[in-house]
């Protein structure tokens, strides 16, 4: 259930104050949670609370994280002993402010990130969501991992990404045939179902910032839509969330393994709708669950490699015109790795996790 403002949200009278259409708007493709939750995304979209909520995260400052910390950019009496965890694309993980001072995520353009508190053990569990099919599973992972959990408990969200990538002429009318669901992009779908399926479920959902689609999109001069965050962090110590960016030694421990898997997770079924297990509450290491892959891949990656910077970006990415500096450079690493290493075991050897414990100068060690 989502709650505004202290508020069960009703979507019905919400939208019906607005406009009478927005509820017709939705494509016919079936009784989805997309179908189904894009009337409760609009009228969430257009909530003042969460629109104010919205300018408010727009306005935070950036928190930019690497090695070595400088505490003048996470503000006053911060210590150079900061711990984080970050997070890639498709993973997850649930931590304690005991333990860890910011979790949070970045490279996301048609991604969404999602930041779950529970508000009585204030243990945060954060996501980064690239598909619908991994929404409904991936909320189960996420809410698991909160030590003693139950439905009574108060969970403040917040979600932050995706932008309007989809075609600006195309109007999401009744009309549209299932062979046009694509017109309305990856960010759309992916967030009507996230609303949907956080409405659905039994636990109490206080919805503190939705800066999503129109909310999240920039345009240059010539219309073109860019979003305007990729990623956020949560202070674990007091639930605040600010947007965030990372660079190459913070997104760590065991990058280019973990890359690998968000491409090698839709090869292998063990993964199938699940976020990518990463990281462990209890003792503040990170566990990277294995994952396979075939001999494929490195056929793929020799095929690839080779290939222009504008060419890899129509290849590899959802949106190519979006994507960091650094994204073809990320892909060609990966790529690297799989032809050096196309036999999976030999990065998992006996299907056994990679552990990583903290080392004192805020890095990782491979243990």
């Amino acid at each position: 259930m989502i709650f505004v403002n202290g508020a069960p949200f009703d979507a019905h009278s919400s939208s019906s104050s607005s406009s009478s259409s927005s509820s017709s708007q939705v494509i016919e493709i079936g009784t989805s949670a997309y179908e189904q939750g894009s009337a409760t995304l609009r009228a969430l979209i257009k909530d003042p609370a969460l629109v104010s909520a919205s300018n408010s995260f727009k306005d935070s400052p950036l928190r930019k994280f690497k090695l070595p910390v400088i505490p003048e950019e996470f503000g006053p009496g911060t210590s150079v002993k900061t711990k984080w965890v970050y997070l890639f694309q498709r993973e997850y993980a649930t931590v304690d402010p005991a333990l860890v001072d910011f979790v949070g995520t970045d490279e996301a353009t048609t991604c969404v990130c999602i930041a779950i508190t529970n508000r009585r053990n204030r243990l945060t569990s954060v996501a980064h969501m690239d598909s619908s099919d991994i929404v409904n599973m991936g909320f189960n992972q996420m809410l698991s991992s909160f030590t003693d959990c139950c439905s009574n408990d108060d969970l403040d969200v917040h979600i932050i990404g995706g932008f309007e990538d989809f075609l600006p002429n195309h109007d999401n009318d009744s009309s549209s045939s299932k062979s046009e669901v694509n017109l309305d992009g990856y960010s759309f779908p992916l967030c009507s179902t996230i609303v949907e399926t956080l409405k659905t479920r039994e636990e109490k959902f206080h919805l503190q910032t939705l800066c999503v689609l129109t909310h999240n999109t920039r345009r240059d001069f010539e219309g073109n839509a860019y979003p305007i965050f990729n990623g956020l962090v949560v202070e674990t110590s007091t639930g605040s969330v600010f947007p965030a960016s990372f660079d190459t030694t913070s997104r760590c421990p065991d990058e280019i393994v973990r890359r690998i898997r968000v491409t090698a997770s839709y090869e292998d079924h063990e993964w199938d709708h699940k976020l990518l297990e990463t990281y462990n509450t209890q003792t503040d290491r990170f566990v990277i669950a294995p994952c396979r892959w075939t001999p494929r891949q490195a056929v793929i990656a020799r095929s690839l490699r080779h290939l222009s910077e504008s060419a890899v970006l129509q290849i590899c990415s959802t949106s190519p015109a979006a994507e960091a500096p650094d994204f073809v450079e990320n892909e060609r690493r990966k790529w690297d790795y799989l032809i050096r290493h196309s036999d999976w075991r030999s990065t998992f050897p006996q299907k056994q996790p990679r552990v990583f414990e903290r080392t004192t100068d805020g890095g990782w060690k491979r243990c």
